[in-house]
């Protein structure tokens, strides 16, 4: 799997600082999905949308627009402090978590402006969800070219492989039976994701299937089912998972 550059290991580590404070957070969900919203942000015109329907994986979408200066440090140290919020920047459109709605919001989105890209990052396990799938027959009815959504496919929910809760292949031909254009590719490339999001295709919504890693960039975080919520983080923890991002992860 793709090797992370030095702006993926310096979020990451604001992340883990970010929890060191909170004590909350889903680092594992975040880690997973990072590139692909650094890669969403990069493009993204000041009229378009994204929701990151995989509320719990916030974190990873709270340090890109910290990087992105859209919010600031406090803004992002304050995560999960009570009476905290995040406010007057453009590119944070709704709060997200309980699953299965991200896609309906978007198509709101996409169907209210056709001149505006709205990109929507779904969850793997989210796919389990029944809304998730009559929004996109929704989405394919109304050809909503200007919508995109993108896949965190690392195959782990909270409990167990999505192949033991519930099986989702063969998940492209699912989507493009749907009617949508449906692609695959590693989720950890920023490169190969900007440059997909960019590509002019069919006058269908897209769908990109990207494979990642749950937790990519730790081996602890990669392998251990138990971080996927963990709040009972100690010093020592903290030290770890700092160490763990080395130099071997560098491009």
């Amino acid at each position: 799997m793709h090797n992370l550059d030095a702006k993926s290991i310096a979020l990451r580590k604001k992340i883990i600082d970010v929890m060191n404070v909170s004590r909350q957070g889903h680092i594992r969900s975040a880690f997973s999905c990072l590139e692909m919203v650094r890669a969403v942000y990069d493009i993204m015109k000041p009229n378009d949308k994204f929701i990151l329907s995989k509320g719990h994986g916030c974190l990873a979408q709270y340090v890109v627009m910290n990087d992105k200066g859209l919010i600031s440090d406090k803004d992002l140290f304050d995560f999960c402090k009570f009476g905290a919020k995040l406010g007057g920047h453009p590119f944070l459109e709704i709060g997200t978590g309980s699953l299965g709605h991200g896609l309906s919001i978007g198509i709101g989105y996409a169907l209210a402006d056709r001149t505006r890209k709205v990109y929507v990052l779904l969850g793997d396990g989210e796919c389990d969800e029944g809304s998730v799938w009559e929004a996109a027959l929704c989405g394919s009815k109304h050809n909503l070219s200007n919508l995109t959504v993108l896949i965190d496919y690392n195959e782990q929910q909270s409990y167990g492989t999505t192949h033991e809760v519930c099986e989702l292949e063969p998940l492209r031909d699912k989507w493009k039976v749907f009617g949508w254009v449906a692609c695959e590719a590693n989720g950890h490339n920023i490169e190969d994701i900007e440059s997909w999001l960019q590509t002019t295709r069919r006058n269908k919504p897209e769908v990109y299937i990207c494979h990642t890693i749950k937790g990519k960039g730790i081996k602890l975080t990669e392998e251990d089912l138990r971080w996927h919520h963990k709040t009972d983080i100690t010093d020592e923890q903290i030290k770890s998972l700092h160490e763990g991002l080395n130099a071997e992860n560098l491009l």
